[in-house]
């Protein structure tokens, strides 16, 4: 069964807000299919996309990426590559890139790995920018079946907690 929070859409103004990203670049990447909504699509006029948490993870980390020099194409590939990730596997992971390619990296030895071999120039830990992500949309407000809800306490951690019963 699929849980309440993971339902939770945002529209694109709050989208925007969370991920740091101008409504131009959100169209933009909607319309190319780099990052579109996973909760609802735009259905012509007068209707609002919907955006999960993980599609304003997956925005925050591309705008962290172009604002790093990577290249477009590259993002895309790397856009690509967590949209095959599991959630817990997104938590654990540093993308790392030389301003060309970008890598994933697993754990602490596979980074350093990478820096002793002359690669990797910057990295972004996606469980900061997760945790980013959830601290922002816990303050904006949500969608859950066609009724706003408060922002308060409708960021995925929030959730796991109250499912959790802590």
């Amino acid at each position: 069964m699929e849980k309440e929070f993971e339902r939770i859409g945002y529209r694109g103004a709050t989208a925007c807000s969370a991920a740091g990203i101008s409504y131009r670049q959100l169209d933009y990447w909607a319309r190319t299919g780099l990052v579109e909504p996973s909760i609802q699509e735009a259905m012509g006029s007068g209707t609002q996309r919907l955006y999960g948490f993980r599609d304003i993870l997956v925005l925050k980390i591309v705008k962290r990426l172009l604002d790093a020099g990577v290249s477009l194409q590259n993002i895309r590939v790397a856009v690509n590559h967590l949209r095959e990730r599991g959630v817990t596997e997104l938590e654990r992971m540093t993308l790392m890139s030389d301003g060309a390619s970008i890598y994933e990296c697993a754990s602490p030895d596979e980074i350093i790995d990478l820096l002793a071999g002359g690669q990797g120039v910057f990295g972004i830990a996606v469980g900061k920018v997760w945790s980013e992500v959830e601290g922002t949309l816990a303050t904006l407000p949500g969608e859950l079946d066609g009724e706003v809800i408060s922002g308060q306490n409708n960021d995925e951690l929030s959730q796991r907690r109250k499912a959790k019963g802590a």
